[in-house]
């Protein structure tokens, strides 16, 4: 008998103890029926002993934006095991059929929040983010100049109002959901709960939104999304207009960030902290959508690449692609035997051995991420083949900043 299955509603009792118990929280007796509902409408998947509950984890319906485009993405939650059956397997057991489940949804991709790397790397996972933490002291703050006739405005915590300049901004990095309605509400507004103001340039026209709590002398930026530079400095002379009560701002942004170099005291506390990790579920899928530099000059644009892929826990992902960049949508990429490249088999596709760039998925997941350049990856020995073939690859790829600024 199969000892994984989807978790049913009789289920979801064991699920949300073991929950509580690996996470160490214990949800509220009146919030309790509002977790046991949301259940019903996500998928879960059990590793079951004699029919008791042991390991199970949750895979999220999600998007995420990649150089401008959507992908759907299964985002791997609540990963948890009971002590008595930790280390037998069972949660890699799970992770390889959430691939498959993932694959036959058309989910390209799969990111999670680890609470080891070395764990999940195991399993095709690579990291794919990190960002900046400050922590600002009072007299530390931007005097920002903002800009005449601009205004900002509190507001109630509305996704219709806040959406369209999120979505704006996060299709400028790499890894930002796609949020909905349903997601505003029960994820963003449940975990950065405090005071939304809106910032509008002179025209009146949203360009920014910050989200942010003040408590015991410390002013925390959940969220602070600027379109534009006008925006940015008119939402920090909104923080520093709290210095008569506070001690210091504790905030976060991309990797990367200007903010240290613009402040009279560069001198703050600085961190950077990795986050999340990012999957290629389905390499031939995500390499037709994915959208590369549509015209490199001088990058041999009508040759191919040929790529070797290594994958230990989805055997669909094994094998040498033949990958041509299009030009506008649909990029062709085809598997081939390896009788086809290095031999004489049908098809007329041998190439010789230092034409085929080779890497194993998590490689391939953080190239694609634009969270490390092919050069780099050549450069540590993670990604493989001749120096000119990677050098023409790097150009196809987009630069881009990754960053997330939600957790599930």
């Amino acid at each position: 008998m199969d000892p994984i299955r989807l978790l049913k509603k009789d289920d979801f009792q064991d699920s949300l103890a073991l929950s509580e118990f690996a996470f160490q929280y214990k949800v509220l007796p009146e919030e309790r029926d509002e977790k046991l509902a949301a259940m019903a409408s996500q998928q879960a998947i059990g590793y079951f002993v004699e029919d008791q509950l042991a390991a199970k984890l949750t895979i999220l319906e999600l998007e995420t934006w990649v150089n401008g485009k959507a992908f759907k993405m299964g985002g791997i939650a609540s990963v948890a095991t009971w002590p008595e059956y930790r280390r037998q397997g069972m949660v890699g057991q799970l992770l390889s059929r959430a691939l498959q489940s993932m694959k036959e949804s058309g989910q390209t991709l799969s990111f999670l929040a680890p609470f080891a790397f070395a764990f999940y790397r195991k399993y095709g996972w690579e990291a794919y983010i990190e960002y900046m933490r400050y922590e600002i002291a009072t007299h530390q703050q931007p005097k920002a100049e903002v800009a005449a006739g601009s205004t900002l405005r509190r507001i109630e915590a509305e996704s219709a109002l806040l959406n369209p300049i999120y979505e704006a901004y996060a299709k400028r990095f790499n890894g930002m959901l796609v949020r909905t309605g349903d997601w505003w509400r029960k994820s963003v507004f449940k975990r950065k709960q405090g005071i939304v103001t809106l910032y509008l340039n002179p025209a009146g026209e949203p360009e920014g939104y910050i989200i942010y709590q003040v408590k015991e002398k410390v002013l925390t930026v959940h969220e602070l999304i600027a379109l534009t530079e006008d925006a940015n400095r008119g939402l920090w002379r909104l923080i520093s207009n709290h210095d008569s009560m506070i001690d210091k701002v504790v905030c976060q942004a991309p990797f990367g960030d200007p903010l240290p170099f613009v402040l009279a005291d560069p001198r703050i506390k600085q961190e950077v902290v990795p986050y999340f990790m990012a999957r290629i579920v389905d390499a031939a899928a995500f390499l037709r959508a994915y959208p590369f530099n549509a015209v490199v000059e001088g990058a041999n644009v009508d040759k191919s690449f040929y790529l070797q892929l290594r994958d230990g826990h989805a055997d669909w992902n094994n094998g040498i692609f033949r990958i041509q960049p299009a030009q506008g949508e649909g990029n062709d990429v085809v598997k081939l035997s390896e009788e086809q490249v290095f031999g004489n088999g049908a098809g007329g596709e041998k190439v010789e051995d230092q034409h085929v760039i080779s890497c194993d998925i998590q490689t391939l997941s953080a190239l694609l991420m634009g969270y490390k350049r092919a050069s780099l990856l050549h450069r540590i020995g993670r990604l493989h083949g001749d120096a000119g073939e990677i050098s023409r690859l790097e150009r196809f790829i987009p630069e881009r900043t990754t960053y997330l600024t939600d957790f599930f």
